[in-house]
């Protein structure tokens, strides 16, 4: 299967799948409140709660996924997995209570996987010079879906209500499960590895996590979701009260939230052949520190406008950070690896996200919600200085 057939296919399933997501997730906060009658004053404890329980189970489940992956298929673990994720969608838009979504999301967590399996998938396709520039167009996709899911989301919920937006979500994962089965053939297990992965042989004979670089980045992957979750379950939250008393409430969270995603969409390719050219390391190094630097200025402002605008810059230098990530780990791995390194990858995300969403909904309701924000600036600050030395390191790995 040509790489580029590959990757225009692949880019408009993550596209579906993310704007599933996003449709939903920034707004179950709302959906708790108006829908499943959970009061105000324990939102952000019950948002906490029904974010987390997704990550718990996933967290546990995505090394067994990525090693059957690698023993029975990439593309039948995707398959799987976009089949299940749709069940999951539907069965959110019949929950009653808040417990029943809990259990909904729990079950979310044992079907998910679909991301990581997508992303192995094409960094088998991919040849090594064109690596950066695919995950940078994969994370655009991601991202251009962080765009379109909450404008449509919120839009929809003003209209039908937010269980609509829950069959939608369903019926999208649905075409992804159509999609993969009948246009996605099977990677081959076979590829020429970089000088890079070669280097990283040891990655080959023994336990992933055992090698040094390959465990930074796990490391890495866990904070930097971590800080996503943290920001994500109380932004909606924040934005009402920057908000006042404007109509269309549900319609204006979306489209602030949406515009970090937007600027993200954009700005992923241009990371990815940034890396490409000046190294993977370098690239995320530079977007860790001005990531930090945003989030210290969200903290800042009691006015809509400037918030937004925040919100747009946190996009354009966020989304540097993964595809640096997910490349320099598909750099030191060869093919029949990848799908375990990809699944160790999203169960390092999951425990950042099972951590996330707790911690953030404590700061907010003990400390503030702008406490939330500089917490998640100095943490991205401290990673920052970590892979500025993991850079160093490499340089002198690959350049003595």
């Amino acid at each position: 299967m040509n790489w580029k057939v590959c990757l225009a296919i692949l880019t408009c399933n993550v596209v579906f799948m993310s704007s599933s997501y996003t449709m939903l997730i920034p707004f179950l906060p709302m959906y708790l409140t108006r829908e499943l009658g959970v009061d105000a004053s324990s939102v952000n404890i019950w948002s906490g709660v029904v974010f987390s329980s997704t990550f718990a189970v996933s967290a546990i489940m995505a090394p067994i996924w990525g090693r059957l992956a690698d023993k029975k298929g990439k593309r039948l673990m995707a398959i799987r997995s976009s089949l299940l994720l749709a069940i999951s969608y539907f069965l959110g838009g019949i929950v009653t209570s808040p417990l029943q979504l809990t259990f909904m999301r729990m079950f979310q967590g044992f079907a998910a996987g679909l991301w990581p399996m997508e992303l192995a998938i094409m960094t088998t396709y991919a040849p090594p010079k064109k690596l950066g520039i695919c995950l940078g167009v994969m994370q655009g996709a991601l991202t251009a879906g962080g765009v379109i899911g909450p404008l449509f989301g919120g839009l929809l919920a003003e209209i039908f209500g937010m269980r609509m937006s829950f069959f939608l979500a369903a019926g999208a994962l649905f075409l992804n499960f159509l999609i993969l089965v009948f246009f996605i053939k099977e990677p081959p297990d076979t590829d020429t590895p970089t000088e890079t992965a070669k280097a990283a042989a040891p990655a080959e004979e023994g336990s992933l996590w055992h090698h040094p670089l390959i465990r930074n980045m796990l490391i890495f992957a866990v904070f930097v979701q971590m800080v996503i979750l943290i920001i994500q379950p109380v932004l909606t939250t924040y934005v009402t009260e920057l908000a006042g008393h404007l109509d269309n409430l549900i319609f204006i969270s979306g489209l602030v939230f949406s515009l970090g995603g937007f600027a993200s969409a954009v700005s992923s390719p241009l990371w990815g052949r940034f890396g490409q050219h000046h190294g993977f390391h370098t690239s995320l190094t530079y977007a860790l520190f001005a990531t930090s630097l945003v989030f210290f200025l969200q903290a800042v402002p009691d006015d809509l406008y400037y918030f937004a605008a925040t919100q747009f810059a946190i996009g354009l230098f966020f989304s540097g950070i993964y595809p640096s990530i997910n490349a320099i780990l598909a750099e030191n791995t060869t093919a029949h690896m990848k799908g375990r390194v990809f699944g160790l990858l999203f169960s390092a995300q999951q425990i950042g996200s099972m951590a996330g969403p707790l911690l953030g909904g404590v700061i907010a309701t003990f400390v503030g919600i702008k406490f939330v924000f500089v917490l998640a600036g100095v943490i991205v600050l401290i990673m920052s200085v970590f892979a500025r030395r993991q850079q160093k390191i490499a340089m002198r790995q690959y350049h003595p």
